[in-house]
This record gives C-alpha cells, sequence and structure tokens, in this order.
C-alpha cells in the first residue's frame, strides 16, 4: 500500500496545511498500513475554490467530452481492478474474491453506465412554448462512508461529473487509501484540474467545513442517519441543495407460497455480505408463522457455514458497537441461534455470523441499523400483519419479497414504504434508482435519477 502524504487539489498533490495525520489500520491484523493527512478547514477552502475556479470551463464543456472523460475513468478503473482490489480488502478487511467482485467490480459498471448517459442524456427539451433547460448545480461538496468505499466515491463522482458539475470529495477516514488510488484514476483519466480535488481528514474536521462552505452548492453525503441530520440542518440554514443515503433496517418478507429453502438462503447471504457492512440488507427477515421454525433451522444452517468466509468489520469501535447489540438482543429475550457476542478471534475485529429468532417487532435489533452480520427473524400471522412489521421502522431503504407468483410477489412490494425492493432474488441494476423513504435519506443515487441530483432546471419562455 501507497498513502499520499498531500492532498489533490488542482490537478496535483499538495502538501496539508497543517501536520495532523490519520493512521489507516488493516482491521484484519490490526496493523497500521500507513497516515494520509488529516484535513483542516484551510484545506477545503483550497479543494473549494479550486473546484469554483474549475467550474465555468467544466460546464460549458460539451456533454459528449464529458462522457469520454468518463469512459477513460472507467477503463483507468478496470486496468487497475486488481490493485483496487487489493487496497479495499487491506483497508476494510474484505475477502479478496468479494473486493474483486463487488467493491472493484461494481464501481466500473457504474462509471461505464455514467459515459453512457452524459453522451445521449436530454438536457434539453421543448415543452409548448418554452425550451426546459438542465444545467449543473454547481460545486459539490461529496462525504462518503468507509463500507463501500470505491462504489460510493463513483456514485456520486460520476453523476456530478456527467451533469457539468466539480467536487471536493472527503472520503471516510477508515478508507482513505482507495480514494486516494481514485484520485489518481481520474488524473490518469484525463479529467481536468480542478474539476475534481480530494482532501483527506475527519468528519467533524474537514467534513464540516466541506458541509458547511459558502461555495460549496450541494452536499451529498452517505452515512448515519444522526449525521445526515446535522448536515441537512446545516444545508437547509444555508438554503443548499442536499442529497442524503443514509441508514436502513430492511426487511425480507417470505410469503408462504415462495421457495423457502432459497429465500432463506439468499437472504442470509444478503445479510452476512461485506461482513453485514450494508445500508441496505435485509437485516430483518419476516416468515409465516406456519413456516417459522423451518426457516429458523435453515437460517442457523447457513449462517454456520459462513464461519470465516466474512472479514472482519471495520474497525474496534464498529466490533464493540456490533457486539453490544449481540448482547442486546439476547437481553431483550431474543433467542440466539447461530453466532453470539464473544469475538470469535483474539485478533483482529471479527464478530460471529448471527441469527436470532423469536424477535418481536419492538426490540432494539430489530428497530436499530446495527451493521455488522447480525439476522432477526421475525414471525408474522397474515400479509397485513407482515406489512405492518416490514414497514414499521423510522427506515425506509430497501427490501425483498419472496412469493410462488411473481404478481403476488409484485403486489406485497408495492405496499413497502421502502426506495427499492428485490423481486425474488432480483439482480443489482447499476441504472435503477436507489435511495430511500422516511430517515433512510433524500434524494436518489444511480442512473437517470441519480444524474438529476447534480441539475437545476431553467425555462427559457418564448
Amino acid at each position: 500500500m501507497k498513502a499520499h502524504d498531500g492532498m489533490y487539489i488542482d490537478g496535483a498533490w499538495r502538501p496539508a496545511v497543517g501536520s495532523g495525520t490519520i493512521e489507516v489500520v488493516n482491521p484484519v491484523d490490526e496493523q497500521v498500513l500507513g497516515r494520509v493527512p488529516a484535513g483542516t478547514a484551510e484545506d477545503v477552502d483550497a479543494a473549494v475554490r479550486a473546484a469554483r475556479a474549475a467550474f465555468p470551463g467544466w460546464a460549458a464543456t460539451p456533454p459528449a467530452e464529458r462522457a469520454e472523460r468518463l469512459a477513460a475513468l472507467r477503463d483507468v478503473l478496470d486496468a487497475r481492478r486488481d490493485e483496487i482490489a487489493e487496497t479495499v480488502t487491506a483497508e476494510l478487511g474484505s475477502p479478496l474474491a468479494f473486493s474483486q467482485a463487488v467493491h472493484a467490480g461494481v464501481p466500473i459498471q457504474v462509471a461505464g453506465s455514467y459515459a453512457e448517459l452524459a453522451a445521449t442524456y436530454a438536457f434539453e427539451e421543448k415543452v409548448g412554448t418554452s425550451v426546459v433547460h438542465q444545467e449543473p448545480v454547481g460545486v459539490v461538496g461529496a462525504i462518503t462512508p468507509w463500507n463501500y468505499p470505491l462504489h460510493q466515491i463513483v456514485a456520486k463522482v460520476a453523476p456530478a461529473l456527467a451533469a457539468g458539475c466539480t467536487i471536493v470529495l472527503k472520503p471516510a477516514e477508515d478508507t482513505p487509501l482507495t480514494a486516494q488510488l481514485f484520485a489518481e484514476a481520474v488524473a490518469e483519466a484525463g479529467v481536468p484540474a480542478g474539476v475534481f480535488n480530494l482532501v483527506t481528514g475527519l468528519g467533524p474536521v474537514a467534513g464540516q467545513a466541506l458541509a458547511e462552505h459558502p461555495d460549496v452548492d450541494l452536499v451529498s453525503f452517505t452515512g448515519s442517519t444522526a449525521v445526515g441530520r446535522r448536515i441537512g440542518a446545516a444545508a437547509g440554514a444555508a438554503v443548499k441543495r442536499v442529497a442524503l443515503e443514509l441508514g436502513g433496517k430492511s426487511a425480507n418478507v417470505i410469503l408462504p407460497g415462495a421457495d423457502l429453502a432459497k429465500a432463506v438462503n439468499v437472504g442470509v447471504a444478503n445479510v452476512m455480505s461485506n461482513s453485514g457492512q450494508t445500508c441496505s440488507a435485509w437485516t430483518r427477515m419476516l416468515v409465516h408463522e406456519s413456516r417459522y421454525e423451518e426457516a429458523v433451522g435453515l437460517a442457523a444452517a447457513a449462517a454456520a457455514r459462513y464461519g470465516d468466509r466474512i472479514g472482519p468489520v471495520v474497525n474496534a469501535k464498529q466490533q464493540a458497537r456490533v457486539l453490544g447489540y449481540i448482547e442486546k438482543g439476547v437481553a431483550e429475550g431474543a433467542r440466539l441461534v447461530a453466532g453470539g457476542p464473544e469475538a470469535p478471534r483474539p485478533q483482529g475485529y471479527f464478530v460471529s455470523p448471527t441469527v436470532f429468532a423469536d424477535v418481536e417487532p419492538g426490540m432494539t435489533i430489530a428497530q436499530e441499523e446495527i451493521f455488522g452480520p447480525v439476522l432477526s427473524i421475525l414471525r408474522y400471522a397474515d400479509e397485513e400483519d407482515a406489512v405492518r412489521i416490514a414497514n414499521g421502522t423510522v427506515y425506509g431503504l430497501a427490501g425483498a419479497v419472496w412469493a410462488g407468483d411473481e404478481a403476488e410477489a409484485v403486489a406485497f412490494a408495492r405496499r413497502l414504504d421502502t426506495g427499492q425492493v428485490d423481486i425474488n432474488g432480483g439482480r443489482f441494476n447499476p441504472r435503477a434508482p436507489f435511495g430511500g423513504y422516511k430517515q433512510s435519506g433524500v434524494g436518489r443515487e444511480l442512473g437517470t435519477h441519480g444524474l438529476s441530483e447534480y441539475l437545476q432546471t431553467k425555462s427559457l419562455q418564448f
């Protein structure tokens, strides 16, 4: 692993204003991988000024040329796929095969989708006697999390570039090396100086400075609902655009006629993927009472097969948080059928794949986002009961429905208060909008809906 000792601002690596650093720790062996600068408000200001200066030129660049830069970025990321995967594995602890397929592979798909969109999107249309023109919103402050470090960056930066915006990125402090690698790829792809800028640093310092900067026109944040509220409040005070992709407590509803074994096994895999550190994970499995115990047995067996196949969680704080939730589940009376609150290894931030049965809808583990490999299984009596339980949290990010008849599954999915629902194991679509209802966020990512977050509308009247 290599770590730059500066910030990527205005097309060059520049020394940080302050002398503070952030240690990057491998969550498997707890060894320090490297150190990156802890950016200050002054570093953020320099990056924003560079983005502001570059904005007129990039906004005026024809969409076809912006598409060419995005296609070049996709190709650079593809050429460096192995390096990306190794970097994510080192910083996040993700198994290498998962890093290659998901952490490296999905962002390449997303970058490619926006290269195509930038070339084909109708930025202008005739509406009666008016011409409706869409133009870039301006300077974007992008604040990204550690759980999918490259995907979350590309899901913000690619549509912003396609729209004609300029960007300042503040990545998560746990995974800054992936962000530095991305900055190298941006430079290699020929994106003009100042269009993309990177400031590493702590959230309460660099992140807050970016969110509150008066020359930032839109803040795009992915992370916890608690931090999202603060960013939303700061943006509201400044009458500033904001896009928030926040937490989730998604329901996986298995209707009576579904293929139970498939639904349970896929559901467990979904929760254990990325060590449970996925905001859209189906962490509540809802099963009809007539097949409840059968489902519990299948889930316990599936979780036991994971064993050492999942990596650690990202850091010691996250490990303590997840183990604390498991202890809370036991204390509140849920039945532990797999895993438990003891760390499975003496070194590294590991958590055992854990499954709870006899979970009541009001229990803490059924209401709060745990962000670890922990599944809660709830029983329901009928469809109305299932809808009530599934919609009975403050979140509404994702979910799943399984049924013997697809039309039945779709009809049930339409009753869920959530932004995305997988039907009978539906596949990931990089062009489909992703985002939440209720406290799961504001706005959408991916596809044309993700592009529109970075555009503002002007009507020309004739």
